[in-house]
């Protein structure tokens, strides 16, 4: 049964990050901080556009590089986003959203189906933005899918600035997550069940 109050917390301890983290699903102050300037960036456009409240503080072993921040970040998200879902009755499950930022243009679909899965095709000309990898990206949003249990599709268009199709992959998903949580009566599945 999904929660009255869609909350969730998450503490995540390793030898590379500590997190703490709190989401609401129906709203909130955002803030951020990472020690990742434009992750930072990223998570709280997604939080916005996905109309959550969000604080999430993370210490991670920046020295070596931002892998395990980025990737354990993803990995609470989606521990505290599949906690505040509950059992998933009372979604609409689906969400899909395209967002344009200048030359780019960027698609997500998510089905919060219990069953994890990605699939990231995305050109990411630029490797890196300030002092985040390029390449982090598709290793979050595998993080959130996975842990979070949906299926989660996400497709640049075309761009040629990596800020820009990032950011507009960010927002798409937060879009997306928005339009498959709204609540409705019943299961949306023959099955029954989103488990």
């Amino acid at each position: 049964m999904m929660p009255a109050k869609r909350i969730a917390r998450c503490s995540r301890t390793t030898k590379e990050t500590e997190i703490e983290l709190m989401l609401c699903l129906d709203g909130g102050a955002v803030e951020v901080d990472t020690g990742i300037g434009f992750f930072d960036h990223m998570l709280t456009a997604l939080a916005m556009h996905g109309g959550f409240g969000l604080t999430l503080h993370c210490k991670g072993d920046l020295q070596v590089d931002g892998h395990h921040t980025v990737e354990d970040v993803g990995i609470a998200l989606g521990d505290a986003l599949g906690e505040a879902l509950g059992d998933k009755t009372g979604i609409a499950r689906y969400g899909s959203f395209f967002v344009p930022m200048d030359e780019a243009l960027a698609f997500c679909s998510v089905d919060i189906s219990g069953r994890p899965y990605l699939v990231f095709d995305a050109d990411l000309p630029q490797k890196r933005v300030g002092a985040y990898d390029a390449c982090l990206t598709p290793e979050f949003f595998r993080a959130v899918a996975v842990h979070a249990g949906i299926t989660l599709h996400l497709k640049s268009c075309y761009g040629a600035n990596s800020h820009h199709v990032i950011e507009a992959l960010f927002k798409a998903a937060g879009h997306a997550l928005r339009a498959a949580i709204q609540r409705q009566d019943g299961v949306l599945s023959t099955k029954g069940t989103l488990v």
